[in-house]
């Protein structure tokens, strides 16, 4: 198995409505210095001044991303390049991040390397100090700053320090 950490920011909170804006992807391994950054120009009229201002992007700049299809072909490029083993998907917000990659990936490409399912870091956390409401941010290395590599990296950092407390997680 590959595990791979995704951040994604988006202009909405729900795909195809919406539109992705950037992406982050990290290899998670000793020295997390495999990464992928994903810039997608937007799929519809629709957007949330207040959802696109927290990545730091006008929607100038975001009318002026590649197309989503070529991003997601290189995204995939870059997986299958990275990868031994299954690739999966961990995040901090599942349910956002894995729900954009997932629609852009079978919308453009009519696949999904990571399948059906992927993993959050935070249920990861609970389970290992056997507590539902355990709060795990305090273990990332640096601020949370919406840059998705960056995000993606200090999340990926976190999962390594998980295995490092026991948790049995084969990076290969």
């Amino acid at each position: 198995m590959s595990a791979y950490v995704v951040d994604v920011e988006a202009d909405g909170p729900i795909p195809g409505k919406y539109s992705m804006v950037s992406f982050g992807a990290v290899r998670v391994e000793p020295g997390l210095s495999r990464t992928f950054r994903g810039e997608v120009r937007p799929i519809s009229d629709l957007w949330l001044p207040e959802a696109l201002a927290i990545s730091g992007v006008t929607r100038e700049q975001h009318l002026r991303f590649g197309e989503p299809g070529e991003v997601m072909a290189d995204f995939e490029r870059w997986i299958q390049e990275t990868t031994r083993g299954k690739p999966v998907l961990f995040s901090d917000n599942l349910s956002f991040d894995w729900q954009y990659v997932n629609w852009y990936f079978h919308t453009y490409l009519g696949r999904n390397p990571f399948g059906w399912s992927g993993r959050r870091i935070g249920d990861l956390y609970c389970g290992m100090v056997k507590d539902g409401h355990a709060q795990w941010k305090h273990l990332r290395a640096t601020a949370h700053d919406h840059d998705p590599v960056n995000d993606a990296k200090a999340n990926a950092g976190v999962l390594l320090q998980l295995v490092d407390m026991g948790l049995k997680l084969n990076l290969k």
